[in-house]
Parts: C-alpha cells; sequence; structure tokens
C-alpha cells in the first residue's frame, strides 16, 4: 500500500507542476487549474489510505471545509477575490501553525523530541504559520475597509520588529539546543505569541500601492509554512505543494517589486505615501481638472484610431469590466484598434485586473503589458483610465519629490488624449495626488465608471 501512496504522490507533485506552468498562460489558466485540482484530490486520496486514520473527524473536516469553501466560492464577488486571497493565505498559515504545535505536544517526553530535523521544521511551521496567520487578518481587514487602509508608521518601529526577530531567534536556539530543559516549553510558546504579533507588526505599516506586494508576499508565506508543516509530518505531496506555492510567491513577489521600483524592504518598513504627496498636491492645485460628458467623450472616441482601457480597482468596485468589453468591441466595429494596458500592480492583488477582464472574455491577445504599450503611447488617440490612479499618476516620472517617485507608470499623460474615469478628484489608494487630472489633454468623465462606460456604449448604439 505505501508503494501505491508514494506513486499517487508522484502522480500528484508532476501533476501541480504542469498545473503550476499552464497558470502563467490566461490561454491555458483554466485548464492547469483543473489539472492542479485533480492532483490534489488524488494526494488527498492517497493520504485517506493510511493505515490508522479517524476517519469520523476526517471526514467532518472535510465537510465543513468544503462547505465554507463551496459557499464562499460562489457568493464571494470578484471584486472581493482580494480579501478572499487574505483569508485563505491566513488559513494556510493557520493550518502549518497548528500542525506544528500539536506535533510538538505528541514529541514532548519522547526520544522524537532530540531528532534535529522534525524540530526544527515545527519551529518553522509555527512562525512562518503564525506570521502568515496575523499578517493575512491584517492585510483581509485593510483590503476589506474593516480598518484604516493607510501605513500605520511610529517611532522605533524597526527596533521593536528586529528585537522581536532577535527573541525569535534565540528562542528557537534555545529550544533546538535544550529541548528537554523546563525552559524550553516556555520558550516554545513565546515563540509562537511572537510570531503571530511579527505577523501584524510587519503587516501594519503596508498600505496604498504595496498592497498587491504583500498579498503576493504572504502567500509565498502560506506555501513555505506548509512545505515545513509537510517536513513536520513527513508529507512528501505536502512539502513539494508548499515549495512550488512558496517559490512562486517569491519570484512574483519580486517581479512586483521591480514594477514599482522599490525594494521588498522598503515595502515592508517604509510605509507606502505615509510621507504624503505634498509636492504632487502642490501641482494639483495649480490646475484645474476639465470635465467633459459622455455625449463630448463619444466624439472624440468615434474619430479615434487607436484606443487603450487601462483599468484599475475603480473598475473592480463598478463591476465595469463587461462594460469595458462591450465598449471595446464597438470601437473596433467603428474601426479603432483597441488594447487594454495591465499594470503589474494595478487592482488589489497579483493579476486581479486580467482575471476580470477575463471574466468579460476579453480577448488575451487585446491585453498589454507596461512595459510593451509605454513604447508606442505617443502614438496613441484616446487612453481611457478606468479607475485607476496611482499606475497612471506622472508624478512618479516628474517629481523627485512624490513618494511614488520612481515607480514605473503607464505613460497615459503622454496620449493625444485621455479620459478618466472617476467619482471625483480625489486621489487614489495610496494617497497621493495625481497631477494628470489637470494635463492639458485630461478630461474627467466623472461619475460610476460602470454607469460612464453604458452612457458611452448608448452613444454608439443611438448614432
Amino acid at each position: 500500500m505505501n508503494t501505491i501512496i508514494v506513486l499517487a504522490y508522484i502522480v500528484s507533485s508532476i501533476l501541480f507542476i504542469f498545473g503550476l506552468k499552464m497558470l502563467s498562460k490566461a490561454t491555458t489558466a483554466a485548464r492547469g487549474n483543473q489539472i492542479s485540482a485533480v492532483g490534489m484530490l488524488i494526494a488527498i486520496v492517497a493520504t485517506l489510505l493510511y493505515n490508522g486514520m479517524d476517519y469520523k473527524w476526517i471526514v467532518l473536516g472535510m465537510v465543513i471545509g468544503g462547505g465554507i469553501g463551496t459557499i464562499a466560492a460562489i457568493r464571494v464577488p470578484m471584486t472581493s477575490m482580494p480579501e478572499f486571497v487574505a483569508l485563505f493565505n491566513g488559513t494556510g498559515g493557520l493550518a502549518s501553525m497548528l500542525v506544528g504545535w500539536v506535533e510538538y505536544n505528541k514529541a514532548l517526553g519522547t526520544s522524537n523530541i532530540h531528532e534535529l530535523v522534525p524540530m526544527i521544521a515545527i519551529y518553522l511551521a509555527i512562525l512562518i504559520g503564525g506570521v502568515t496567520f496575523t499578517g493575512s487578518m491584517i492585510a483581509y481587514a485593510k483590503l476589506a475597509e474593516r480598518i484604516d487602509g493607510k501605513p500605520f508608521l511610529y517611532r522605533g518601529q524597526q527596533v521593536v520588529n528586529a528585537l522581536v526577530l532577535i527573541v525569535l531567534v534565540a528562542a528557537g536556539v534555545f529550544y533546538i539546543a535544550f529541548p528537554e530543559t523546563v525552559a524550553t516549553l516556555p520558550a516554545f510558546y513565546l515563540a509562537l505569541v511572537l510570531s503571530l504579533m511579527l505577523g501584524v507588526l510587519v503587516t501594519i505599516p503596508i498600505g496604498g500601492a504595496d498592497m498587491p506586494v504583500v498579498i503576493s508576499l504572504l502567500n509565498s508565506y502560506s506555501g513555505l509554512a506548509a512545505c515545513a508543516a509537510g517536513f513536520v509530518i513527513s508529507n512528501t505531496v505536502l512539502i513539494v505543494a508548499g515549495s512550488l506555492v512558496g517559490a512562486s510567491g517569491i519570484i512574483l513577489t519580486n517581479i512586483m517589486c521591480k514594477a514599482m521600483n522599490r525594494s521588498l524592504g522598503h515595502v515592508l518598513f517604509s510605509g507606502f505615501g505615509a510621507a504624503g504627496g505634498t509636492s504632487a498636491s502642490a501641482q494639483a492645485e495649480a490646475g484645474e481638472g476639465k470635465a467633459i460628458t459622455a455625449e463630448d467623450a463619444y466624439y472624440v472616441l468615434e474619430a479615434a484610431s487607436s484606443v487603450v482601457f487601462v483599468p484599475g480597482y475603480g473598475m473592480a468596485v463598478a463591476q465595469a469590466q463587461h462594460a469595458v468589453r462591450e465598449l471595446g468591441e464597438l470601437l473596433e466595429s467603428n474601426g479603432a484598434e483597441v488594447k487594454y494596458a495591465v499594470h503589474p500592480v494595478a487592482g488589489r492583488m497579483p493579476g486581479h485586473m486580467n482575471v476580470l477582464l477575463a471574466e468579460a472574455n476579453v480577448p488575451y491577445e487585446q491585453l498589454v503589458e507596461m512595459d510593451d504599450i509605454n513604447p508606442t503611447i505617443e502614438n496613441v488617440d484616446v487612453c481611457v483610465v478606468i479607475g485607476a490612479n496611482d499606475v497612471v499618476n506622472p508624478a512618479a516620472r516628474e517629481d523627485e519629490s512624490s513618494p511614488i517617485y520612481g515607480m514605473p507608470i503607464i505613460n497615459v499623460d503622454l496620449a493625444r488624449s485621455c479620459f478618466v474615469l472617476k467619482r471625483s478628484m480625489r486621489s487614489g489608494f495610496a494617497g497621493v495626488e495625481n497631477p494628470l487630472f489637470f494635463k492639458e489633454n485630461t478630461r474627467m468623465l466623472f461619475g460610476d465608471a460602470k454607469a460612464s462606460l453604458v452612457a458611452l456604449i448608448d452613444q454608439f448604439k443611438g448614432s
């Protein structure tokens, strides 16, 4: 039986790797997700074949967990996917932490307490799992606006974080070097509590445009915690799956940091936009935003030969992705070339805009990355910015005093015309004023993004 289980784990691991590879392309992503799900099903069935299982608790857990997951997947709207992902990351971290905790209690008083590798794995499982759990809960609360989403910085913050880390390392060394002394158990629980605290401490300074990066990082942490839990219970497929999630999350986090021209250290400790956008505000006050009606915007779009849509979180909030696709089709039928430019950190999580546009059946071939659209953007007739603020803010290119200076953006202000679909002149999630609104070639189409797009669609259909 053990041979069958091992072979099943190998098959599962292969399916995970193929599924992950297919997730890298929109055209194969859905099939990659299905292949990975089949791999997980095989892994679960194989694990249930082990002798000594208490099936009643397993079935109870599967019914409760499966029920919650099914209901959540059906009811959670696409706009809430970032919060949903944060919750999933948190539950993954909590599960790994509990596995480490339970296995440590089982090892107490036995010879297993002297085995170095399992003890290190247990410590890493509670450490990374604890940080992931509380960090993800704070990220969820910020994304769901249950707490203020702005960076929370205080004097001596980095010193406090460093002290917590030092104590965690010291507790870990003590726990491993002296596994049977009286003080080991308190050291273990101290580490458990401090890991939970550390998750809060490293997440509260993060806000604004850094949130997609922290979601990606926490996803990576959940994978690493699962990998550590796999070592704890000697489960091969959990080690492989956790490693894949951890490595892919780190790679994605690195890509997103480069897209913002920021180091991971800056993301974790500096607080995006916490210093405020004084200079950008000064520029903003010097100009005046020019409003445009849907009817006037229609005449410009009707004459355009190239249109680029730039989606942001505002499109998700307004559920405007289907209206965007319909307007894009009307523009194409009118002879315009239509593209959708997606910034790597647009939205509230990695790939947020890509998911929404795919949901609306926007052709993948029309999606272009920032580096591909910027060299040609001066030849674009109209850029339509839908609820995106920080990723099109020219202060990142022009204002050295701006908190976002140096961050690569989509240069919509260099297009011949730019329409910004927005409810008001307020700054974006990062809290940085946007001089784009006051540029000569920019017009503001105020109102709900979906309503504005529908009004433009009506203009095309009524013409």
